[in-house]
């Protein structure tokens, strides 16, 4: 009697400790089920200190998916705007044909190219001053291809350089000579240098007036 009273016992010890066993094990599957705190940090990506590192890494995909969804690239016409992601703004006013030629001039009047100036209009609608020295253009013809070649007419000259305040808007002269032969219709991309790479080119289609 007393040996089966202490099986007895042996076996409801043995039943207690599996069932601590069974809670124990299950406690680090509930702990791996935990789901991670979240490490999202709010960033001001309009900040004047913010570093590009920081900038990359919390605002770039805002930046871009704003683009996506607002401002095409490519496809604009001469006075539509295009607007980069720190906030500045180009368009290309007119391009017209140049006949005011002066011995300072890098260019003289010749029969077989057209010279023509292209009016370029910047807004900084940005928090942070932006270089001008980085945004420079090229220019094809859009009719049957042709490449211009860059010149500089001196008569009321402001090319693209220097910087840009928030809130300032400027125009800027850009001076070109194409082919005859391929057109007054042209199309003026507008490149930006960026450490990134990562900016598009907007282009917009018009034509030489005379």
């Amino acid at each position: 009697m007393r040996v089966r009273a202490t099986a007895a016992t042996a076996a409801l010890l043995l039943a207690a400790l599996t069932a601590c066993g069974g809670g124990s094990s299950g406690s680090p599957s509930a702990s791996k089920s935990k789901a991670p705190a979240s490490k999202s940090k709010k960033v001001d990506c309009t900040s004047q200190t913010l570093d590009q590192a920081e900038w990359m890494e919390h605002c770039a995909d805002e930046a871009s998916t704003g683009s996506d969804t607002g401002a095409k690239s490519t496809g604009l016409k001469f006075g539509e705007t295009y607007t980069w992601p720190d906030g500045l703004e180009v368009s290309v006013v007119e391009a017209k044909e140049w006949t005011k030629f002066t011995e300072e001039d890098f260019a003289e009047d010749d029969p077989k190219a057209t010279e023509f100036r292209v009016l370029l209009k910047l807004e900084n609608t940005g928090k942070k001053p932006a270089a001008l020295d980085d945004v420079s253009t090229f220019i094809e013809g859009a009719t049957n291809g042709g490449e211009a070649a860059f010149t500089e007419f001196t008569t009321d000259s402001e090319p693209l350089g220097g910087r840009l305040a928030p809130g300032v808007t400027v125009t800027k002269t850009d001076d070109n000579s194409l082919e005859s032969k391929y057109g007054k219709k042209i199309v003026v991309t507008v490149q930006r240098n960026s450490e990134a790479f990562d900016l598009d080119f907007p282009e917009f289609t018009g034509e030489i007036t005379g």
